[in-house]
């Protein structure tokens, strides 16, 4: 999927995470869920073959999405909303993952067998983000601060303070906005006494 300002997509296993976020172009006015052959394609696309989806997981879908990027927009420093959380919650709860432990020793969660659906998809996003939790890159997954963006970015920058998709767009949007919220300051000199 193409980035804003030419960004380098998320590291490994958070693709899957900002691609599903990503399925809403804001900006664009583009839903990329359209129906269960949209969200079957993009699990498909990340190796997710034996997952399937039917009319009625795609609002929810649609839920889940909005939700994750409320989650990547509070590693800029916004908090989450409570009824997002519950939401969340309430999503993870229907799709457990369980501890696997390979012959070399290495753990890893990995959703349960036999979940369908959006249950699958949503357990194969939490074990993808408690990965990139382990190796921290998961606060680096963000979503772009300008409400009529929300595009989820990873933070490429060295100290991790980027706010926005891209500073060329939403960044210089969103100063330009602050300085015009400012306005201009009142030279006392050339003000009219009042009478």
């Amino acid at each position: 999927m193409t980035q804003p300002g030419d960004r380098a997509p998320a590291p490994g296993a958070l693709t899957l995470v900002q691609d599903f976020a990503n399925t809403a172009d804001l900006a664009g006015g583009h839903d990329g869920l359209g129906g269960p052959d949209d969200l079957t394609a993009l699990c498909a696309a990340h190796g997710l073959t034996d997952v399937w989806f039917d009319e009625t997981d795609i609002a929810e879908a649609r839920r889940l999405r909005e939700v994750l990027r409320d989650v990547c927009e509070a590693h800029t420093g916004v908090e989450i909303p409570a009824a997002s959380l519950a939401v969340l919650d309430a999503m993870l709860d229907g799709a457990p993952l369980v501890l696997s432990v390979d012959a070399g020793g290495q753990a890893r969660a990995l959703p349960r067998p036999g979940l369908t659906g959006l249950s699958a998809l949503t357990a194969a996003l939490a074990a993808r983000i408690l990965a990139a939790a382990a190796d921290r890159t998961w606060p680096r997954l963000k979503a772009c601060g300008a409400h009529d963006c929300r595009w989820v970015y990873y933070d490429h920058s060295p100290a991790g303070r980027s706010r926005w998709c891209t500073m060329s767009i939403c960044g210089s949007r969103a100063k330009m906005r602050a300085y015009r919220g400012r306005g201009r300051p009142v030279n006392a000199s050339v003000v009219p006494a009042r009478r």
